[in-house]
């Protein structure tokens, strides 16, 4: 009987472990969490389609993979030394050599079509109804709103400064607020060493340059806190600047300007 308590309770904790790990993907969707093992939940249109394009690729792979996987057993059976006792000598196979060539390059025509269109997509800012800006320095992030003449730095919370919920190296002091279903242009640079701006679930990743002003867009669809960080090596403290986005209802972000008027205006 104990032994059977025994294996019942490891089953549970087991089961209980897996489903954790399940409910933790769903709730913790918007940021990285141990064992994940997929991209995170896309919350714009550049970052589901970023995720077709990462689905179909992986389905191509797979069977390319699987078809080389059988040729090379069918050819290390069928032309052992056993059964082939005389090798034969063929040099070269018009049909073969046609086949193989003409089947890669239209897998990469099938591909380069999808990630050109993608491509364009990503880089074009579609009637943009509001602009952020966004300067890397060395370690935090400043962010400036040009039409509401509102600019704020943002540095990462300290762990003995967390508050309980906060996620550990990816809250901020002041996080970036912005309108769901907006057209958003986003302007980039550095103000002193190269960083990467990272948002995954907003399918971003765009590099700041000190001396130069990239540009490009995102359409936040749903409410929620979204998290990325710098992706490009500037420093010691690389590894602590968190970015964080808040989107929120029209209505909600038109109360949160009034508010952030008054203690940000520049």
């Amino acid at each position: 009987m104990k032994k059977m308590k025994v294996h019942g309770s490891m089953r549970i904790r087991i089961l209980s472990f897996f489903l954790s790990l399940f409910i933790s993907h769903r709730l913790l969707a918007n940021f990285p969490f141990p064992w994940q093992m997929n991209l995170q939940e896309a919350a714009t249109p550049v970052a589901q389609q970023i995720h077709n394009l990462h689905t179909m690729l992986v389905y191509l792979i797979s069977i390319v993979a699987i078809f080389v996987l059988f040729l090379l057993l069918y050819v290390v059976f069928k032309f052992r030394a056993k059964k082939n006792p005389i090798p034969s000598k063929t040099t070269h196979h018009t049909f073969l050599e046609v086949v193989w060539t003409l089947i890669p390059a239209g897998i990469l025509l099938a591909i380069a079509f999808p990630s050109f269109k993608l491509l364009y997509f990503m880089d074009r800012t579609y009637e943009p109804e509001m602009t952020l800006k966004v300067t890397g320095h060395q370690w935090y992030w400043s962010y400036e709103y040009p039409e509401a003449k509102i600019a704020f730095d943002s540095y990462m919370i300290q762990d003995a400064d967390l508050k309980p919920g906060q996620k550990r190296l990816l809250e901020v002091d002041h996080e970036v607020v912005v309108p769901i279903d907006t057209n958003i242009r986003i302007l980039l640079t550095s103000a002193d060493v190269l960083h990467s701006w990272a948002m995954p679930a907003l399918g971003i990743k765009q590099d700041t340059i000190p001396g130069r002003l990239r540009e490009t867009w995102m359409r936040i669809l749903k409410t929620g806190s979204y998290y990325g960080q710098c992706s490009e090596l500037c420093g010691v403290n690389h590894a602590f600047m968190p970015i964080k986005i808040k989107a929120v209802s029209k209505q909600e972000y038109e109360q949160w300007l009034q508010a952030a008027k008054q203690k940000f205006a520049s």
